[in-house]
């Protein structure tokens, strides 16, 4: 279901079976001349459009402004953007805050720029990481008041920690690629990896007439291929699924 076209009842509805609402987070990033600019969100939209197919979902706007920075390319005549994660973190903050007051307690978020990084962080996730634990912590103080933690009716806490349905595990940001997929097919940039991906999941942002080897990391795209990308598409597809479902778990 995209929220965008959700009636009330349906949304009391998501938020009653406690169905998984999912955001594609990414940038807009000069990646080579034979791929598009959106590479890194595309690939999470399309995959949350797969799963949709197969699982009750609900598909939030994508969100494109991330911190792309101009490490690879200048944006002048290549398209890149770059949004400051200070900026990222204020929306973040809201776009939980709204969340939270809507009733949605099972929330994910899916990253793929940067992600091989994903433990230690990167702008972009981190500003969400520490948006949603703000957001988390101020909505609960809200509702329950100081010391809620502390409250016999907290007592179960770390038991509901364990199994996973604690608040904090409320909103959970991810890496697109689990870390088992990523040791299968190794994040690269506009190189074999990335181009098969855009192959299998969004061809129409692939034009290799139009590749040219003259950058390092897009030399790689001359091994690109549709069955790589597949091959990549279908554990993807799978852990993320398993993400969303009874063991949500980044």
């Amino acid at each position: 279901m995209r929220y965008e076209m959700m009636f009330p009842y349906q949304i009391r509805e998501a938020i009653d079976n406690n169905t998984p609402v999912a955001m594609a987070l990414g940038v807009l990033e000069y990646h080579g001349e034979h791929l598009s600019s959106g590479v890194e969100t595309l690939l999470v939209v399309r995959a949350l459009e797969m799963l949709e197919k197969e699982m009750t979902l609900v598909i939030m706007p994508p969100f494109y402004y991330g911190a792309g920075s101009f490490a690879v390319a200048a944006p002048e005549r290549n398209g890149g953007m770059h949004v400051d994660s200070d900026i990222l973190h204020l929306f973040a903050r809201q776009y939980f805050y709204n969340l939270l007051r809507i009733g949605f307690r099972n929330i994910y978020v899916f990253v793929h720029h940067q992600s091989e990084n994903f433990v230690n962080g990167m702008p972009t996730d981190l500003a969400f990481k520490l948006a949603a634990r703000q957001e988390i912590s101020a909505f609960i103080e809200r509702e329950r008041g100081d010391g809620w933690w502390g409250d016999n009716a907290s007592s179960d806490y770390y038991e509901e920690q364990a199994k996973g349905t604690d608040p904090f595990n409320w909103i959970h940001i991810c890496p697109f690629m689990s870390a088992n997929a990523q040791s299968r097919f190794p994040i690269d940039h506009a190189g074999e990896q990335e181009t098969s991906l855009m192959m299998s999941f969004c061809h129409g942002g692939v034009d290799m007439s139009k590749f040219r080897d003259t950058e390092w990391y897009t030399q790689g795209a001359r091994q690109a291929s549709l069955g790589y990308g597949n091959r990549a598409r279908e554990i993807i597809l799978r852990d993320m699924k398993k993400m969303m479902g009874h063991t949500r778990k980044c």
